[in-house]
């Protein structure tokens, strides 16, 4: 440790341009020093004045002062150690029930925290914008893991428990894409870590502009519709009331606990996943195909296996030599119809998202619902019942402007990446309070 540099003068007064540096109100450096593993380590005290007892409010006489360390946020590439020379106060009154008493400031640091309350923030800041791990930011601090953690962890649990939170919320969205953990699914309190899958709801409420700013709201053990709906009963009427759209995939469960709990909001089936059971009838319909051509799964130099990919392209993206090759596959079989017929339902059912208005893609949807079902090929036909079971929920994407589940994916996208930069949990509810935290917008 190297000889501290004072900044405090012989006759009492601080240096202020080392305050305006450190940016602690109320707060004076009077010495700094290099410390082990190049630590910067910085002695602050609050200077001289007038306490009255928290007790009685009585006038309390000094008692000398007590230096207590406490990691702050990184400096200059550094760590910094803060090294707070609380003042000691005695109060006077022999009826009080303080005796003495030590000073504090929560703007400082939290009673009995190891961590100042700068880096604290500092830390969920690197977590919530930066992407950060708990490891990494506590080898920028310093310090351990647990230390981290567990000053954060409180600041997380009160921003989580503002019911205020679920206020506003008119457009709800569902995930059921986490999977939190691959290990034993024995419940929690026999020692394992319970379900692996989650199911996940996202505010996809609409700002004034129009545009859709996706926002976690929970993460509930399981993946099922009592799982949802036992979430949104939880939730309460006043909740409950004031959601007027409910996007989800084409899962039913999903689609009861809408119906029971949700009773007058718009269900509406996200597009992407009715685009995808399109892309997927072509696949099935091909596999089909070449088996009964061939009697063996595609290989190479076989003219529908070749143009596998291109199948799942929209028409509007293809360039003139991908569609050569799509006509010459057509052409090379006459057994080759069925596929053909199957991409141009697949893009028909595409086209309805990409109308110039929603009028227009309503009224092509209906011409889908109308003739998908009778037609001879046995994929789309399944397809056709499908959407006609599901036609009230299909056709609410284009009665709502486009209401769908895209911003789920988007936090999907999110979760899936802080699992990865954490490298696994054990503990679900640190699991969540850290998707909250980075999909949660848990503070402004």
């Amino acid at each position: 440790m190297t000889e501290p540099t004072t900044c405090c003068r012989a006759d009492g007064n601080y240096c202020d341009r080392c305050d305006l540096l450190v940016g602690l109100d109320g707060l004076r450096v009077i010495a700094v020093e290099r410390g082990g593993r190049d630590a910067l380590i910085v002695t602050v005290e609050s200077p001289p004045g007038p306490v009255g007892c928290p007790g009685c409010g009585v006038l309390a006489i000094g008692h000398g002062r007590a230096p207590v360390p406490l990691v702050d946020a990184p400096a200059m590439g550094r760590p910094v150690r803060l090294l707070w020379r609380k003042r000691r106060w005695r109060c006077p009154e022999p009826a009080c029930p303080v005796v003495t008493f030590l000073e504090q400031d929560e703007t400082v640091a939290a009673p009995r925290s190891k961590l100042t309350t700068r880096a604290a923030w500092w830390a969920i800041e690197q977590i919530r914008r930066e992407h950060a791990s708990v490891n990494g930011i506590r080898r920028q601090l310093g310090t351990g893991w647990r230390t981290v953690w567990d000053t954060i962890r409180p600041l997380l649990e009160a921003a989580e428990a503002d019911p205020e939170r679920f206020d506003d919320v008119t457009v709800l969205g569902v995930v059921d894409e986490p999977i939190w953990h691959h290990v034993s699914t024995r419940p929690i309190d026999a020692g394992g870590r319970g379900p692996k899958e989650l199911t996940g709801m996202v505010d996809l409420t609409r700002d004034v502009h129009g545009r859709t700013r996706a926002r976690l709201l929970d993460l509930v053990p399981g993946r099922s519709g009592e799982a949802y709906r036992s979430w949104l009963h939880e939730r309460g009427p006043a909740f409950r009331d004031r959601v007027e759209i409910a996007t989800l995939d084409p899962f039913r469960g999903y689609k009861n606990a809408i119906d029971g709990q949700l009773e007058d909001a718009r269900a509406v089936l996200d597009a992407f996943h009715i685009v995808k059971l399109g892309t997927k009838v072509v696949d099935d319909v091909r596999r089909r195909v070449q088996q009964q051509i061939h009697g063996h799964r595609g290989r190479k130099g076989d003219s529908l296996y070749g143009i596998r990919n291109l199948l799942r392209a929209g028409e509007e993206h293809l360039t003139d030599r991908q569609r050569v090759r799509l006509e010459r596959a057509w052409a090379a079989d006459e057994r080759h119809l069925a596929v053909e017929v199957a991409w141009h339902c697949a893009q028909q059912l595409r086209a309805c998202y990409h109308q110039a208005s929603h009028r227009e893609g309503h009224a092509l949807a209906i011409q889908v619902l109308a003739s998908f079902s009778s037609c001879p090929i046995l994929e789309v036909a399944r397809l056709g019942r499908t959407l006609r079971t599901w036609q009230r929920e299909f056709l609410g994407y284009f009665d709502t402007g486009g209401a769908n589940n895209g911003g789920t994916e988007a936090i999907n996208g999110l979760i899936e990446l802080h699992r990865g930069i954490a490298r696994g949990f054990r503990n679900r509810d640190n699991y969540r309070l850290r998707m909250l935290l980075i999909g949660g917008r848990l503070f402004a």
